[in-house]
């Protein structure tokens, strides 16, 4: 085991992705399964404490995407620069959808902010009296 024994990744998940990944007829020893899942960790932990380093050295408390991405090209990991890049887009997609979502609902209302407010207050309201009932 690990230095860091109290660091693990969740089991179902892991073998979720030895799933999707591995052939149908593959299976996998425990102690198969426990070393990848080692491996996640450890490589979790190297490329976190580079984008630590590039961040500190930005003079930032807080890791970003570029930093990771540079992480990644100093640990020799530029192969899964263009994955992350996707990944991080498909994110970004996904917020401006739920923004739009959020701003329509506003829209549709025909409600100002403050009527809205209002009425959450009155829910609120109703619910803590139900409660105390």
């Amino acid at each position: 085991m690990s230095d860091n024994e109290d660091l693990s990744l969740p089991r179902a998940t892991v073998q979720k992705i030895l799933t999707e990944i591995l052939p149908s007829d593959t299976c996998l020893s425990k102690e198969a399964r426990e070393a990848l899942i080692e491996c996640c960790i450890n490589f979790i932990m190297i490329v976190a404490t580079e984008s630590n380093d590039i961040a500190e050295q930005d003079l930032k408390k807080t890791i970003s995407t570029d930093h990771v991405i540079h992480a990644l090209q100093t640990l020799g990991f530029e192969h899964y620069i263009p994955i992350l890049e996707e990944f991080v887009e498909s994110c970004r997609n996904n917020a401006k959808i739920k923004e739009k979502r959020k701003e329509s609902k506003f829209v549709k209302s025909g409600l100002t902010e403050e009527e809205l407010l209002a009425k959450q207050q009155e829910l609120f309201k109703a619910s803590r009296d139900r409660l105390q009932k």
